[in-house]
């Protein structure tokens, strides 16, 4: 599905392909000489990107993608949200390069930090209080499920990732710094040690720069990550000297997994050593990245491409923090929504600020499903700007859910309905032939339709009385709808009464007599289509409930 696209990939709009175009210039230019690049390009934008990779040498190795996650804590909506739109970017890449060009996306877990406080809600805190300053993956698992906490949260992360179907590579900095892997680059660094220093100390605070080392040593001793000064240097042998609080003067090599670097350095000669050609970040790691770019050159490497993302906030407008627990977790969106719609949200204009919140989920549901409806009848040259494509990977869902999901809201609190069998009976006289199997969708919906008016809509319905023009148009309502067939599923005659009945009655703008009936029937400020409701709803019970909110019936009742 992500081959034979490269006209349309280079002039698409969306952020993913902009970001996927940048990251083959970047490539071309880090891997080739001037002549050679465009020499490549040429092939490359002639949809020939399989005789550039077999023309230069330097092409055919993968170009990598990295996200990073701290497994201090449990995998979190950004960690979901810097993955889903790596990927969108990787496969962007993939279809501008016709699918030739070998690509791998790497989940780095920074395993081998030291545990610097207790998290929150953790069992057995007294327990990881006693392993504080130990790299994670020494720190016991308060669990009791893995050998180290930082095994259990990269096994989390892990099993987080697959649940969402991700294609990536784990790399433990534990492993990948015990196995030598980094080693090149740390001797790099310790002979450039003053150059690095040049770069790091003027962003730290005056008593922070003087004992300030990008080398964080594992103590012999205590097997502590320790922040102490470097006093002495020996590139020959490729040590470092320190005090050990727990056992004096020592010297260890920075190989072998006996350092691990502050993490901005340890972010740059990342980099270098696994030679990344993309990483994004958050806007409040700007100066991070800069920071990280200059020691990458300073180690002899080329910084990736990227971009940084806004940051979430909360219902307020304020920064979303963990501490403060003013955010959404991944499970609460999808107790209250699809996986799917998550992703359509996170595709969203990335570099623009958006509130998180509960209520933004009814929203993104019915967009994804807008968007999905309206794939098959556009343009290619839509579609693969269309979200959906980009949310499952150039091959969306041919069909979404004949009902939204704001109508579903509706339907649960008129029908007062506990369950989706309820539900599925009122499907049935305007969905004769639908059945869980085949509307998967549809049947999902109806679960987190569910739980969302459970928790976020009952609480907060108001009915009200109505006025006596708007208690006259409903009557009359009433009597329209009587006049049709009782068995009546079409949505669109229904609609065509309730617009009659508003002009007839003089509603302007027209919008006030829908607003009339959401908050006098509904109980809300706003709601579906009111002739897709009906159908569904059934005509006979409709009637009842307008007639009982002609007569102010349901503000006695909510």
């Amino acid at each position: 599905m992500l081959q034979n696209l490269e006209t349309l990939a280079r002039e698409a709009r969306s952020w993913p392909f902009e970001q996927a175009r940048n990251l083959l210039d970047h490539v071309l230019k880090k891997r080739l000489s001037d002549a050679e690049r465009t020499a490549a390009k040429l092939l490359i934008d002639a949809g020939k990107a399989d005789e550039a990779l077999a023309t230069f040498e330097a092409l055919q190795r993968p170009v990598l993608l990295e996200t990073g996650y701290g497994p201090s804590g449990l995998p979190h909506m950004g960690t979901f949200g810097e993955v889903a739109r790596t990927t969108m970017v990787r496969n962007a890449f993939r279809a501008l390069t016709g699918d030739h060009w070998p690509t791998r996306l790497v989940a780095f877990s920074d395993d081998m930090d030291g545990l610097r406080k207790v998290p929150d809600g953790v069992p057995n805190a007294e327990m990881l209080r006693e392993d504080l300053h130990l790299p994670l993956t020494k720190v016991r698992d308060p669990f009791g499920t893995h050998d180290s906490f930082g095994a259990h949260n990269n096994a989390r992360l892990r099993a987080f990732l697959d649940g969402f179907g991700f294609d990536y590579e784990f790399m433990s900095s534990t492993e990948t710094y015990r196995s030598g892997r980094f080693d090149a680059v740390l001797l790099t660094l310790l002979e450039r040690f003053d150059a690095v220093q040049a770069i790091m100390l003027p962003t730290l605070g005056e008593e922070r720069r003087a004992t300030y080392s990008p080398f964080l040593p594992i103590s012999p001793v205590t097997g502590h990550v320790l922040q102490v000064p470097t006093l002495e240097r020996n590139v020959a042998r490729g040590t470092i000297v320190f005090d050990d609080p727990a056992g004096g003067r020592t010297e260890v090599p920075v190989t072998g997994g006996h350092v691990k670097l502050q993490w901005k350095p340890d972010w740059a000669m990342r980099w270098t050593a696994l030679d990344v050609d993309y990483e994004m970040s958050g806007k409040d790691l700007i100066e991070s990245v800069r920071e990280s770019s200059k020691v990458c050159r300073a180690l002899g490497g080329a910084p990736p491409e990227g971009f940084n993302y806004e940051l979430f906030l909360d219902v307020e407008g304020k920064k979303i923090s963990k501490s403060k627990g003013n955010g959404l977790t991944m499970d609460e969106w999808l107790r209250y929504g699809t996986p799917e719609s998550l992703s359509w949200y996170m595709f969203q204009s990335p570099k623009s600020a958006k509130s998180l919140h509960f209520n933004v989920i009814p929203r993104a549901i019915d967009d994804y499903l807008g968007f999905i409806d309206q794939y098959p009848a556009q343009e290619p040259a839509r579609q693969i700007d269309n979200a959906v494509w980009h949310i499952h990977a150039g091959n969306p869902p041919k069909v979404a859910s004949p009902v939204s999901f704001s109508l579903l809201l509706n339907l649960v609190g008129v029908a007062n309905a506990s369950n989706k069998d309820q539900l599925w009976a009122y499907m049935a006289r305007y969905l004769p032939t639908a059945t869980p199997a085949s509307e998967p969708t549809l049947d999902r919906l109806m679960g987190h339709a569910l739980n969302y008016y459970e928790d976020f809509v009952r609480p907060t319905k108001v009915f009200r009385a109505p006025d006596d023009k708007e208690a006259a148009a409903l009557l009359d309502l009433a009597g329209r709808l009587r006049a049709l067939p009782a068995d009546t599923v079409d949505g669109e005659l229904i609609q065509g009464e309730v617009y009659a009945v508003g002009k007839a009655h003089g509603f302007e703008p027209l919008r006030a007599w829908f607003g009339a009936l959401y908050e006098v029937l509904l109980g809300a400020s706003q709601g579906p289509r009111f002739g897709s409701f009906a159908a569904i709803y059934g005509l006979t019970p409709t009637i009842a409930l307008i007639e009982a909110g002609a007569r102010g019936e349901l503000v006695a009742g909510s």
